[in-house]
């Protein structure tokens, strides 16, 4: 079963057939063209020959008496009258008479014989007088041509049947002064005929063996290098990811191939590294608070005496490490269900300039304990289309984060403009800033600039990374700008919607 499943036995398979049918075809073809042709060229030999036969004898045969054209033979005598049952005189049976006339006579044949002679190709020639009487014949022994419908001045094309049942190509063609007629034998044209097929007998048979075994080689050796890559691609396990499949051919199929077998190699390995990287940071997010809740409440067991207050300190330890954990797991869902292409969302036409008043009122609570200033700068009207829900989520995470890392009495702006199709919302802050080396992996997931600071602001690392998915899933971006002790400027953009919009209508749907 393997064996027939083998790619290379079926392209032999193929091979051979195609091989085969195409020799089939070539020489059903050969064969035909080559009888058409044969008989082609003999109907025109056949024809030429009359065509002279009537150029010569006729011209010459107008000076001799109809009389003087019979042809006797030599037993009989001169003034014997023929009888139809005897035989009639082939052309090197010719008897010589004396007269002028009769000399005259049997040069003419004479000169045909020789033309007869000259002419490698089996043909036989008859000519008979007007009165059906036989002047000449050659190749015919005591055979004669017999064909009753004969044209005049037109040379006509059959096929007849001597006595023996072979058949025979005639030519016939008549005049006012004679009837002649020249045959060939087709038994001729199917011994070639008969010889080419004899060949094609031989030949195809040792072609297609020939292509069967050719085939397999080809194939075997064309499908060598897919053998190694096979095998270099089974050992490539979780554990060796960082291991490429070597191709030492040009640029062609298989080389395309590989390189896309290592293109999907290496995304795996990413993948495989983020989510490591991934099950490792969740881990120690998770760690953290269950440690400290277990420690809390380990000690408050031990202890035999402690006071209401002492509980309710440790309940209240407790309960913040409680919604910490919380926080992590759902900001973890939501983001699985961003990989996973899971999310709700419910898109419709979006003004922003709403959503940032109503944000701007809600930053200025968050900022109070820091008595940071939340101002509003330039404020234009954007329509998109989008999730307001999750636009809300990206912006206040902007916002909480502007307000977590900057000192107290420093300030946060907000502001809304139009750029180049694009509605583009900031919120600059006065705050710690983002170092260069770091502003490209703050988005990565549980990557914080300052652990320990993040820690105790109640920061996992989570916040900007589902910012980003929410950004992309509108079709827009996120970017920072920043600089140490100086504060940074987050840029989100989203693609403005140029209809008119009707406020309220919702579309909904899965990203």
């Amino acid at each position: 079963m393997k064996f027939q499943r083998s790619i290379r036995v079926k392209l032999t398979l193929y091979y051979s057939l195609i091989v085969g049918a195409t020799l089939f075809a070539f020489a059903a073809a050969s064969y035909y063209y080559t009888e058409q042709n044969l008989l082609s060229s003999l109907d025109r030999s056949l024809y030429n020959e009359v065509v002279w036969l009537k150029n010569f004898v006729e011209p010459q045969a107008r000076q001799v008496k109809q009389k003087k054209y019979k042809i006797r033979p030599k037993r009989q005598a001169s003034n014997e009258k023929k009888s139809p049952t005897q035989p009639i005189r082939k052309s090197d049976e010719v008897e010589m008479r004396k007269d002028s006339v009769d000399i005259e006579f049997d040069a003419i044949w004479n000169q045909i014989y020789e033309h007869t002679l000259l002419t490698p190709k089996k043909q036989i020639i008859q000519i008979r007088d007007r009165n059906n009487d036989i002047l000449y014949k050659s190749g015919l022994g005591k055979e004669d041509l017999v064909f009753d419908d004969i044209p005049y001045n037109i040379t006509k094309l059959v096929t007849i049947w001597n006595s023996n049942g072979q058949p025979l190509r005639l030519a016939v063609s008549q005049d006012q002064s004679m009837k002649v007629y020249v045959a060939y034998p087709i038994s001729e044209i199917n011994d070639v005929l008969s010889n080419l097929f004899s060949i094609f007998i031989y030949f195809i048979p040792v072609a297609l063996i020939v292509s069967v075994f050719g085939g397999y080689f080809l194939a075997v050796r064309s499908f060598q290098p897919v053998d190694d890559i096979t095998r270099t691609a089974r050992a490539i396990t979780a554990q060796n990811l960082d291991r490429r499949i070597h191709y030492a051919g040009v640029d062609d199929e298989l080389g395309r191939l590989v390189a896309t077998f290592n293109e999907m190699i290496s995304r795996l390995q990413l993948s495989f590294s983020q989510i490591q990287q991934f099950s490792i940071d969740a881990s120690h997010e998770l760690r953290t608070p269950l440690t400290i809740m277990r420690g809390e409440l380990e000690l408050v067991l031990r202890s035999k005496k402690r006071t209401p207050e002492e509980y309710r300190q440790v309940l209240s330890s407790t309960l913040e490490e409680t919604i910490r954990m919380t926080s992590i797991v759902e900001n973890l869902l939501v983001l699985t269900k961003a990989d996973l292409g899971r999310s709700q969302t419910n898109f419709q036409d979006v003004w922003l300039r709403q959503i940032i008043e109503e944000l701007h009122e809600d930053s200025e609570i968050l900022a109070q304990s820091k008595k940071i200033t939340v101002a509003m700068g330039t404020l234009d009207d954007a329509l998109v289309f989008g999730d307001p829900v999750r636009i809300r989520q990206l912006l206040l995470n902007l916002i909480d984060n502007a307000i977590k890392y900057t000192p107290e009495e420093g300030s946060v702006e907000l502001s809304l403009t139009r750029d180049d199709g694009q509605a583009k919302i900031k919120v600059k802050d006065t705050g710690v800033g983002i170092p260069a080396e770091e502003q490209l992996k703050i988005f990565d997931r549980f990557y914080r600039v300052d652990k320990a600071r993040s820690r105790e602001l109640g920061g996992s690392g989570l916040g900007l990374s589902i910012s980003k998915w929410i950004a992309e899933l509108h079709g827009g971006s996120i970017s920072v700008e920043s600089e140490s002790e100086k504060g940074s400027v987050f840029t989100v953009s989203f693609p403005l919607k140029h209809s008119n919009p009707i406020q309220g209508v919702s579309v909904s749907g899965k990203a």
